[in-house]
């Protein structure tokens, strides 16, 4: 693609049709696994409102698999998140807990999910953001995170063209205090963004690889911050056609560092209606954006004919506050940080499901080495979905778990019931919240429910006993 900077990460060490041994190579009748993820999209409450944001591609998904109201992050930022998701373990066994340091400094042998399939003999590629693309401020620089030669025969990373980092209008909201919450209407076309560069380059390696299994990762970018997306997406919320959050008056206070610490709640305490209101649109937007390039990517499906051969998995990474608590972005262990995004579709399986199920994002290494015929290389930290795509009202566990850390020393767990949320900091501060009564988490009421802290925080010690 013209204006892609694709950077592969390591290099075919055979040609494409060669690189694994004829004994090696699975039948075409072996299923491929097609991995979409979205950065920072929140389960905007519910199954994916469409009264809130437009996401028609989405919907198209969600009408051939499942959807699960409630999966669970087992951390709610970007790099532990997915390392954890890969992995099949938990954050507090892969000892991933920030977005500094990438998964194989911790756990240099760990057979990652891709790699899982990669070594039985499916070509595997990712484009974009599918492993945390940190350690550098361009494609290049991100290069080592990618785990190319290891998860992956090919990892390639995008950059927006010059004509896309021109904004035809947007701005800092914070005065420059953050550099990162900005948004920006761009000028040019799909293609000039990076997400529209890796549906492009999704779609072409579908249509290269042919009847060779193969497991994709297909890692779109937004709606993470800057939020910025081509100014036709922004022409779909008019200003003032969207409704911020606000929080109620009687909500119950909550310690610093539970939520709105840092500079961040220093910015955001500043917040005009007009900054969120500003952010909103932009998010939407961004999300739209994304739901967009999706689309061309499911396109791809329909024309090849592949959903009957092709497990579908699109997640978000973990959720993402919009103003709720006054806080606009992640790592609470509020649902709306700890809930995020998760859409099945399996060949065999009905579509147009929905599932209140309590699922784990660690479930998803287990489903797909179910469906795939593979050997889970690791004991796993979750169990596979495929009763829930089957009939989903099964239950595969009763609860889901997350956790935080606030520096070295301080850390949080929390638990997830079918009723509560219970949360315990490890200087002892507890949280609980009756989903019954109070979706949104606005009032603690563990002074009122002795009996139940007592038996979620007993469910917690189980986690009190893992380690890298």
């Amino acid at each position: 693609m013209k204006y892609a900077l694709a950077l592969f990460a390591a290099l075919l060490l055979e040609p494409l049709a060669d690189i694994h041994a004829a004994e090696r190579a699975p039948s075409p009748s072996k299923l491929n696994v097609l991995l979409i993820m979205a950065d920072d999209l929140r389960d905007f409450g519910g199954a994916f409102t469409k009264e809130v944001v437009k996401m028609p591609n989405l919907d198209r998904l969600r009408a051939r698999g499942t959807t699960f109201e409630r999966a669970y992050v087992q951390y709610p930022v970007c790099n532990p998140s997915r390392s954890s998701m890969l992995a099949g373990l938990r954050a507090e066994q892969t000892g991933i807990v920030g977005n500094d340091v990438p998964l194989r400094n911790k756990m240099p042998d760990i057979i990652t999910l891709p790699q899982l399939c990669k070594d039985a003999g499916w070509q595997s590629h990712a484009f974009g953001k599918i492993f945390h693309l940190g350690g550098g401020k361009n494609a290049e620089a991100r290069q080592g995170w990618m785990d190319a030669g290891r998860s992956w025969h090919t990892a390639q990373a995008f950059e927006a063209t010059p004509l896309g980092r021109s904004m035809i209008e947007g701005r800092n909201v914070t005065g420059g205090a953050l550099n990162w919450c900005s948004w920006g209407a761009a000028d040019g076309g799909d293609e000039d963004q990076p997400d529209g560069q890796i549906a492009a380059a999704t779609v072409e390696m579908i249509e290269k690889l042919g009847d060779a299994p193969w497991f994709i990762g297909c890692g779109f970018m937004k709606p993470h911050d800057p939020f910025i997306a081509p100014k036709k997406y922004f022409d779909l919320y008019p200003p003032g056609s969207l409704k911020t959050w606000r929080d109620p008056a009687d909500i119950t206070p909550v310690r610093k560092d539970a939520v709105g610490f840092g500079a961040y709640g220093e910015a955001f305490a500043k917040f005009t209606d007009q900054e969120w209101r500003e952010l909103f649109r932009a998010y939407c937007a961004g999300t739209s954006f994304m739901d967009a390039q999706l689309g061309r990517v499911l396109d791809a499906l329909d024309k090849h004919k592949l959903w009957d051969n092709t497990i579908v998995i699109f997640v978000g990474d973990h959720g993402y506050h919009t103003g709720e608590r006054q806080w606009w972005n992640k790592n609470t262990l509020f649902e709306r940080s700890c809930r995020a995004p998760l859409v099945i579709a399996a060949p065999g399986m009905n579509g147009a499901q929905v599932s209140r199920s309590l699922v784990e994002f660690v479930d998803l290494y287990p489903t797909i080495a179910d469906f795939c015929g593979l050997k889970m290389p690791h004991a796993a930290a979750g169990t596979s979905l495929r009763p829930v795509l089957a009939k989903p009202d099964a239950t595969v566990k009763d609860a889901a778990f997350t956790v935080v850390f606030r520096g070295p020393k301080l850390s949080a767990q929390s638990v997830r019931t079918a009723r509560w949320r219970f949360t315990r900091w490890s200087d002892g501060q507890t949280e609980l919240y009756d989903h019954e009564r109070d979706h949104e988490e606005l009032r603690n009421v563990a002074d009122q429910q002795a009996a139940v802290v007592k038996e979620l925080a007993i469910r917690l010690q189980s986690l009190s006993k893992l380690s890298p």
